[in-house]
């Protein structure tokens, strides 16, 4: 099959979540399964940048008066996984993030940008191709491809089937209705049976009613979603689409993600010797400035700031873990609000706790590896990636029973417990769980058991790639 996977991000070109790392692991573990998978991205000044030979293949149009656009044909770094990238400078090459400008309000025109990247995406699932290949399959992740499958429905030309990837409801890409003419959407299309969603222009909404398929990122989270509380107001549509709704569990790339051959690590070590994982623990405190003690619980958070995770909640739980003798480490950014208390704990803590405010994605890896518990107490989880890689490091995370985090942790008082799973999105309920996984930690045989069960556990992404490659055949 012919898959097109059109996505916002990807690692390691551009990254500022999730997203990023499955948009590179997922199309190379499909074509590892023998598809022709072709990566289709917007042309940022960062993957300029960092792609190599790049060759120009196309230039065309796609919305009136705009100027024309550049199709660049490139292979992914690593996984060789060819990819188009849309070269249209004016609304891509421009300084801070893909979605946000630098004082972190959103680009004013988020809907020409991600309507032509749409529009695009039609184009190479359709007969009007300008590149000579035609897509059998468009796969679209999250709202910013959102408008692909309404394109594809909308075209009298002969077209491909189309999948819509839910990453997170919560993000919809919702836009004035005045964005209809300019980005060639007819009226007919605004109603509640298309692309309108309270008086808006909803690329979410357009991509979950006109998709032949919407899969989502973990079973419990196409459940959840189908809900009042989670479902954002589109419950209802999902509802109806019911019988057209996949939950398949996101994988991890488990060469990047390996402790046995990790490039940033000072010390590798695997289920057959964990002892060099002590050395990963005393590096981390030295680079962070942190006491060195190989007694203290050593507590990771690898996360965006946000509500959505608990970090809220964390907080409330911390003087107390802090002032019994563990220490704590973050990296992140986000709210800003979340910072700065984060910061502040910083301050009241000084060698006790890190906060680093920022990505880096060296230092991400050296928290997996040198922690001991990951923290991952999030409200809602469409999936999660990083209490995967606490699992395969051997940092047995703490989550809540909700989404993906439900479905990736089998609490520790399992047989094949990996971490410490909690119910209720409470400090105190989290503080307990806490305590309880320093319990385990202090005792060095249970804990042992449980950080074998989680780095021995599968979580690569060949099994939910056959399940995508099922999903592709069945529609098409």
């Amino acid at each position: 099959m012919k898959i097109l996977f059109v996505t916002s991000e990807v690692h390691p070109l551009l990254k500022t979540g999730g997203l990023a790392d499955v948009s590179a692991s997922l199309p190379a573990a499909l074509q590892g399964l023998g598809e022709d998978v072709r990566l289709l991205i917007p042309g940022y000044s960062q993957v300029l940048d960092k792609l190599e030979s790049k060759r120009t293949v196309a230039t065309f149009g796609v919305f009136s008066g705009q100027p024309e656009v550049r199709l660049l044909s490139a292979k992914m770094p690593q996984t060789g996984v060819p990819v188009y990238v849309l070269d249209a400078p004016l609304y891509f090459c421009r300084v801070a993030g893909p979605y946000q400008y630098e004082l972190g309000g959103d680009w004013p025109d988020n809907a020409m940008r991600f309507g032509m990247l749409s529009k695009v995406a039609a184009m190479l699932g359709s007969a009007s191709s300008p590149i000579g290949w035609q897509a059998d399959i468009v796969h679209c992740n999250d709202w910013q491809s959102g408008l692909a499958p309404a394109y594809l429905q909308l075209t009298q030309a002969a077209h491909a089937k189309s999948v819509m990837t839910i990453h997170n409801m919560a993000f919809q890409g919702n836009f004035d209705s005045n964005w209809l003419k300019p980005l060639d959407l007819p009226q007919s299309c605004f109603d509640m049976h298309g692309v309108e969603f309270h008086g808006q222009l909803s690329f979410l909404k357009a991509g979950l009613h006109y998709a032949d398929r919407i899969v989502t990122v973990s079973p419990t989270y196409a459940r959840e979603i189908q809900t009042t509380e989670m479902g954002y107001g589109l419950q209802g549509l999902l509802a109806v689409r019911n019988g057209d709704v996949s939950g398949i569990l996101n994988g991890i790339d488990e060469d990047e993600w390996d402790p046995a051959t990790d490039p940033h690590l000072t010390a590798h070590y695997d289920v057959g010797d964990l002892a060099p994982k002590a050395e990963g623990k005393r590096a981390l405190q030295q680079r962070l400035g942190l006491e060195v003690n190989a007694q203290s619980p050593l507590l990771g958070v690898v996360s965006r700031l946000t509500y959505q995770k608990g970090l809220d909640m964390l907080l409330e739980c911390l003087p107390k873990l802090l002032d019994g003798g563990a220490q704590l480490v973050v990296l992140g950014s986000g709210e800003a609000d979340l910072e700065k208390r984060y910061l502040q704990l910083a301050e009241r803590y000084p060698g006790r706790v890190s906060v680093t405010v920022r990505f880096d994605e060296a230092l991400s890896h050296q928290i997996m590896a040198g922690a001991d518990i990951f923290l991952m107490p999030s409200r809602f989880e469409p999936c999660g990636l990083n209490q995967m890689y606490g699992m395969r490091y051997g940092t047995p995370p703490v989550v809540r029973r909700t989404g993906g985090l439900a479905d990736s942790v089998a609490d520790a008082s399992l047989p094949d417990g990996t971490g410490f799973v909690f119910d209720e999105a409470d400090a105190a309920m989290l503080y307990r769980v806490i305590e309880s996984a320093i319990g385990s930690y202090r005792d060095k045989k249970q804990f042992e058991r449980i950080q074998l069960n989680g780095m021995r556990r599968d979580v690569g992404w060949r099994s939910s790639a056959q399940q995508y490659r099922d999903l592709y055949r069945m529609i098409v």
